[in-house]
């Protein structure tokens, strides 16, 4: 199992209420094979919700309380990005999940790259909070844009495969036995 962005899934979580729907990650949350999560609203944010970025850092920086995360109206949205983050976290270990596709860019699950804290739309290096916690724990993150470059980082588990070969001979082997009647 694999940890996806909600929003990336299709459900309509975005800072603007929208989704940002990849139809192959959709399909497998549909089929049990990943577990949609949207940190900001683990944290306690509604949605839709002013856009918010990180000021002074990146996601080691907040967690560090070093930097903060910030809406463009100057509210202070910190507390909730790091719970949010924390919860998400213990998802992934309650299903001993070991990789996740996360949405690029965003102040919780952006991977390599974040906006600036300029609400310009410029972008830093820098992974998001929710990000550098699951490093942290050893977790394997990409962000939606590379995945969708790359979509074998979650092609079906050998285990997936083996019982799908499984049922497809269990069924050959029925139509088999029709045929000695």
């Amino acid at each position: 199992m694999i940890l996806v962005s909600a929003c990336l899934a299709g459900f309509p979580c975005s800072y603007d209420g929208e989704p940002r729907t990849i139809e192959k990650i959709k399909a497998l949350v549909e089929a049990g094979e990943a577990f949609p999560v949207c940190p900001e609203e683990l944290g306690g944010l509604p949605t839709p919700r002013e856009i918010a970025e990180i000021v002074g850092g990146d996601g080691s920086d907040v967690l560090e309380g070093q930097a903060k995360v910030i809406t463009r109206n100057g509210e202070n949205v910190t507390q909730e990005f790091i719970l949010g983050a924390y919860r998400v976290l213990e998802i992934a270990k309650k299903y001993e999940i070991f990789k996740a596709v996360l949405k690029a860019n965003s102040p919780s699950c952006g991977v390599g790259l974040i906006y600036d804290g300029s609400f310009q739309g410029n972008l830093k290096k820098g992974d998001g909070v929710l990000v550098t916690l699951l490093k942290r724990e050893g977790i394997k993150v990409v962000s939606d844009s590379i995945y969708r470059k790359e979509q074998s980082f979650t092609e079906p588990s050998p285990r997936k495969i083996y019982e799908a070969k499984g049922r497809q001979r269990h069924l050959r082997d029925k139509d088999d036995s029709k045929e000695g009647i």
